[in-house]
């Protein structure tokens, strides 16, 4: 994988990872934590997923890697959600 498509693969995690945040109504961090959550989310949400046997909705291949962008933002939101529910009155509202 080149950098090109490293970076271009980070930047859609960071942006679903962001719709996350916003869907689920916390600020969490910045943009180093947007990415993570894309990830994260991409992991949770794909997995959810395939316990229920949806199908994948909106796929980006960038290089032979798929990223599941739906997914990704529902899991994002879905950990976002968990996470603030445990901070309590940490999280900031969005």
């Amino acid at each position: 994988m080149s950098i090109r498509h490293f970076l271009l693969l980070l930047l859609v995690a960071g942006i679903c990872g962001s719709l996350g945040k916003v869907l689920a109504g916390f600020s969490c961090g910045g943009w180093l934590v947007s990415i993570g959550l894309g990830f994260v989310g991409a992991l949770v949400g794909t997995w959810l997923a395939q316990l229920a046997k949806f199908p994948s909705v909106f796929v980006v291949d960038i290089e032979g890697q798929p990223f599941p962008v739906a997914w990704s933002i529902l899991g994002s939101a879905l950990f976002v959600a968990v996470l603030g529910w445990l901070w309590g009155r940490g999280a900031r509202p969005a």
